[in-house]
C-alpha cells in the first residue's frame, strides 16, 4: 500500500534548485512507494519564488511543463480548507502559505516532507519527514 506524503514549498524548491534535501525529494519522486500531494497555494509560493530569482519565464516554465511532468498531485482548497489554515495561522506563528501545506497534512493524515526549521513551532500537531 502506497503512503501519502505532503510536499511544501521548501521541498519542491530544494527538488528545482539542487538544495539540500534535494536527493531525499528526487528518490520519492522516483518511487512508486508513495503518493505525492502539495497544496495549490504552495505551488504559487514555489512560482512566485521563481519568479522572482529567474524571471517570469522560468516560472511559467516550472507550472506548464515541469511541475505536469513530476508524480506530484495539486490539491486545491474549499472554503472549509481555507479556514482551517487560517485556525492553524491563528495558534502558530507560521506564515499563512506554510499553514495551507500543514493543515494539508493533517486532513490527509499524512506527513509534511520540508527542510523548513519554521514548522518545528507546531510541535507535534503534524507528523513531519524533514529532509536534511
Amino acid at each position: 500500500m502506497k503512503t501519502r506524503k505532503v510536499l511544501d514549498a521548501y521541498a519542491l524548491l530544494a527538488y528545482l534548485q539542487g538544495e539540500g534535501g534535494h536527493r531525499q525529494v528526487k528518490e520519492m519522486l522516483a518511487s512508486d512507494d508513495a503518493d505525492l500531494l502539495i497544496n495549490a497555494v504552495n505551488v504559487g509560493e514555489v512560482y512566485y519564488i521563481l519568479a522572482r530569482a529567474r524571471g517570469v519565464g522560468e516560472a511559467d516554465y516550472f507550472l506548464n511543463v515541469i511541475l505536469p511532468s513530476l508524480p506530484v498531485t495539486v490539491i486545491d482548497n474549499s472554503f472549509e480548507h481555507v479556514i482551517e489554515a487560517a485556525r492553524m495561522k491563528a495558534a502558530h506563528a507560521l506564515s499563512y502559505a506554510d499553514c495551507f501545506a500543514a493543515s494539508t497534512a493533517v486532513r490527509e493524515r499524512a506527513p509534511l516532507v520540508t527542510g523548513d526549521r519554521e514548522f518545528e513551532k507546531l510541535g507535534r500537531a503534524v507528523d513531519i519527514d524533514w529532509l536534511d
